[in-house]
């Protein structure tokens, strides 16, 4: 998706920021916020959904209830050629990654995971990692205090 192709107007920012601060708010609730039938808004939220602007709702699990309190950052150098995406999207197939930035610099990607320990990043690093042939080196950081973690854009 091209930033061109989208044209978003007051309403449709308005509407991005409530939903990103309540997912599950709902349309009759947006409209009466924002002065508008719950016709009309249900027919916004709806194109903003077909345009990919609104990709998904989710719910934000805390990772300390499910065990999930090790959160690491590995850097990872490969041997593909830019064109290639072949580990990217394996590195994407493994649940335990949360997300997969490829980046300018040293290294190639930059993988985010939530574990439940050092075992198992050890595990993860084993058997999942090192079944990805052009990976070259990586190096992992681990996260001892997490002062702000959001999945909020700034919506201006």
């Amino acid at each position: 998706m091209q930033r061109t192709e989208i044209n978003l107007d007051e309403t449709d920012l308005a509407i991005l920021r409530l939903l990103q601060e309540d997912a599950r708010m709902t349309n009759v609730a947006l409209a009466a916020k924002l002065k508008m039938a719950p016709s009309a808004m249900l027919e916004r939220v709806r194109k903003l959904e077909e345009k990919g602007v609104i990709r998904g709702y989710s719910a934000v699990v805390n990772p300390l209830a499910i065990d999930k309190d090790l959160l690491v950052f590995i850097f990872i150098k490969t041997k593909d050629s830019f064109a290639d995406d072949k580990s990217a999207r394996a590195l994407a197939a493994i649940p335990q990654v949360m997300e997969v930035h490829h980046i300018a610099g040293d290294d190639c990607y930059l993988i985010k995971a939530r574990l439940s320990g050092p075992t198992e990043l050890m595990e993860l690093k084993r058997s999942r990692f090192s079944k990805i042939s052009n990976i070259i080196s990586m190096r992992t950081t681990i996260v001892l205090e997490t002062v702000k973690e959001s999945s909020h854009i700034s919506i201006d």
